[in-house]
């Protein structure tokens, strides 16, 4: 029989969360600008992936097909770079966690 230490498993466990509450609030600070079309689109988003601006180039202005494009590009560019940046941080949080029975990826 494999023994472990209930304690120590839930003093990692509280450090987890702590780490993990740590973590979103970072990402709620955090500003990505997410981009297309040489900078023709910009848009900004936080952690949360809540957009807050959007900036656009008067030459963006001349094509609407493409600056519709341009402007999903830009907000796919962001939401990517959101997840990449959430997916490292809370790696960091899993990271040489050991929970007997329990296997967390690394997001």
């Amino acid at each position: 029989m494999i023994g472990f230490d209930i304690q120590k498993m839930m003093k990692q466990a509280q450090k987890m969360q702590d780490d993990m509450n740590s973590v979103q609030a970072e990402l709620e600070r955090l500003e990505v600008q997410g981009s297309a079309g040489g900078w023709a689109v910009t848009v900004y988003c936080n952690g949360k992936q809540e957009f807050s601006r959007v900036k656009i180039t008067k030459e963006a202005l001349e094509d609407s097909e493409m600056l519709e494009d341009l402007v999903l590009a830009a907000l796919k560019d962001a939401n990517q770079k959101v997840a990449d940046a959430t997916r490292e941080r809370m790696a960091s949080v899993t990271a040489g966690l050991n929970i007997p029975g329990l296997n967390l990826p690394g997001f």
